[in-house]
């Protein structure tokens, strides 16, 4: 598993308002959308491309365009979502398929309650949104879920991760043999009696939507 750390002063700037509590919903949705698209430029510097010819008003050429099949987005629900419309900013060609999953607070098990995903992933290259890489094992599953429908590379994108998550995701996923990566806007120190990431910038999905009742 190979993990990139975005070493950027504007991703920094961004990830230094998103912690903070005095941010609210709205700035938060607007620049986790921004984050992410920085984080997704760095992400997808292994996208898979072919060679394409065309004509420029000065003469023919050759470029490249994205290959077939096209990459596949898929958020994870419901944080994932937030990160979705940074995502395809970048990439408006790609598909987007969604997994629905959910950590007990008390086990800190996963369990899959919804998907909506392509049946065959043969030779698609995932891009995973996460928004945090806490105890690994939400993220640890979607790759699992993906890698058996038939993806052959995946790539997580995460606002933040915590070391103890990306211990227990590699080897969780040590047996595989499909590359993964990780990319992150920081790795943060370490995860509390909760699972919480600290410092952090507390719950994603409740910052992002609103705390759901």
């Amino acid at each position: 598993m190979r993990t990139q750390v975005v070493d950027h002063p504007l991703v920094s700037h961004k990830l230094t308002t998103l912690r903070d509590v005095r941010t609210d919903s709205p700035t938060f949705r607007r620049l986790t959308d921004e984050l992410v698209t920085l984080l997704a430029y760095e992400a997808t510097r292994g996208i898979r491309v072919e060679s394409v010819d065309i004509t420029t008003p000065v003469s023919p050429t050759t470029g490249v365009k994205l290959s077939t099949p096209t990459p596949l987005v898929v958020p994870i629900l419901r944080a994932g979502l937030g990160m979705l419309d940074g995502m395809m900013r970048l990439l408006p060609t790609a598909e987007v398929g969604f997994l629905g999953m959910v950590r007990n607070e008390d086990t800190l098990e996963v369990h899959t309650y919804a998907e909506r995903l392509p049946d065959d992933l043969s030779g698609r290259q995932v891009y995973v949104l996460d928004p945090m890489l806490a105890t690994g094992g939400t993220l640890a599953a979607a790759i699992r879920f993906l890698v058996d429908r038939g993806a052959d590379d995946i790539t997580a994108i995460c606002l933040l991760a915590a070391p103890e998550g990306c211990e227990r995701l590699e080897n969780e996923i040590a047996d595989l043999t499909v590359p993964v990566s990780v990319v992150t806007a920081a790795m943060d120190e370490r995860l509390n009696e909760k699972g919480y990431i600290v410092p952090g910038l507390g719950d994603a999905g409740d910052r992002l939507y609103g705390v759901a009742h």
